[in-house]
């Protein structure tokens, strides 16, 4: 089950003025499941979004490219599960171009006007007369208190729905930020590993909008990982209806730090339901890395501790067997570390120093932090100022299972 995470309820998914949200059951992959989703924006709706760095990415992470850069005016989204459309060539770009031409046709929308979204296994040919025969009903349930639904229709792996609002106040008035994201497993930094969209109504500048996507996604996406895995299709989209009635928003404007930190507050919070929810995960870890002298090499250790399965097993099984932490800080590339002068915490307790164990731990105190379900790893690297956080979670039999009969 997910590490002290449950579905949200509907009422606490806020509408947000001028998207609306709407489902089908297009049986793409499973019979009786919601896998089709369409989202609508308001006409004069900013966007922006970043995507995986995978080079084999997906087709339909390559129109979504093209299409924003032909800065027609996005205004709407197609959504399908089941089925990746990644490494499928020419003719995987062709029935992503198809989907968008069948939904523009419906909306009155040019196919350049529209991102598509695919998510599920790779290799096989996107089934795109099951998703053209899906957009009518999802048409017809268009809402923009949907948020639940749409939650639901881009699961995956996921075994419960991740979506969370707030509201702050900017220039008097409220503006709401609303946000989901779908991901269980592959899920790796480079990008987000993930399908995640978060709406708001505030009036704000593309220019801003772009500076904040890509601040959010470096504190929040890029900071998780499940498996070390980086998927073909992630994508996290901002979008931005303009609806508020607030002046709009610049990069200049004193609100800016406000609006940024709120839509990275929601990203985080996204970014975390997914590691809690990660394939199998009965652990929910933070390794925080303090001491750097710069950011980078405190990701270098922060990744990995995160990504070793060696680590994440031993927490599944609550065992401290805590050297196998000072081995990946010792590979993990930082130049010149002083192993003598770091040390190591888990939870609160002080667990080595001066290049060994240190002198107070008893191994209960290990075995005790970690049989919680939430963990802290922290490292001081005692060499400079930087820091950097980074969620991950354990390896328990469960992750094995699931990805053996992931196409079963």
């Amino acid at each position: 089950m997910p590490v002290k995470l449950t579905a949200p309820e509907a009422s606490s998914l806020l509408p947000v003025r001028g998207v609306q949200l709407g489902f089908s059951e297009a049986h793409v992959r499973k019979p009786n499941r919601k896998d089709v989703l369409v989202v609508t924006l308001a006409e004069g709706s900013k966007v922006a979004g970043v995507f995986t760095l995978n080079q084999f990415c997906a087709a339909p992470v390559i129109l979504c490219k093209d299409f924003l850069a032909q800065k027609a005016g996005i205004r709407a989204l197609l959504v399908n599960t089941g089925c990746a459309n990644a490494g499928t060539g020419e003719d995987g770009l062709n029935r992503a171009k198809q989907t968008c031409e069948a939904l523009g046709g419906l909306l009155n929308l040019q196919a350049n006007q529209i991102l598509p979204f695919s998510t599920g296994v790779i290799l096989e040919p996107l089934p795109a007369d099951k998703v053209i025969a899906g957009l009518p009903a999802a048409i017809a349930n268009l809402k923009e208190d949907n948020w639940l639904n749409a939650a639901e229709a881009i699961m995956t792996t996921d075994i419960v729905a991740k979506g969370t609002s707030r509201q702050i106040q900017l220039g008097g008035k409220t503006i709401t930020i609303t946000g989901i994201s779908k991901g269980s497993g592959m899920i790796h930094p480079n990008m987000a590993t993930m399908l995640g969209y978060v709406a708001t109504d505030v009036a704000v500048s593309q220019s801003a909008l772009e500076s904040i996507i890509q601040y959010a996604v470096n504190k929040s996406f890029n900071c998780i990982t499940v498996d070390g895995d980086t998927s073909t299709n992630d994508s996290l989209i901002f979008m931005a209806t303009n609806l508020a009635g607030n002046a709009e928003i610049t990069e200049a404007s004193a609100d800016y730090i406000v609006l940024r930190d709120a839509l990275s507050a929601v990203a985080i919070e996204l970014a975390q339901a997914i590691v809690r929810d990660g394939e199998g995960a009965t652990k929910f870890m933070t390794v925080k890395i303090e001491g750097g002298r710069d950011e980078a090499e405190c990701r270098k250790v922060a990744y990995a501790i995160a990504h070793s399965p060696l680590i994440k097993t031993a927490f599944f099984a609550s065992d401290p067997n805590l050297g196998r932490i000072l081995a990946a800080i010792g590979y993990a590339g930082v130049d010149k570390l002083d192993v003598n002068a770091l040390k190591l915490y888990l939870g609160d307790v002080l667990v080595a120093e001066n290049g060994g164990r240190a002198a107070a731990y008893l191994e209960e105190q290990g075995s005790a932090v970690m049989k919680e379900s939430e963990i802290l790893v922290r490292v001081d690297l005692a060499r400079g100022q930087a820091s950097c956080t980074v969620w991950t979670c354990d390896f328990s039999y469960d992750y094995v299972k699931i990805n053996a009969d992931y196409r079963s």
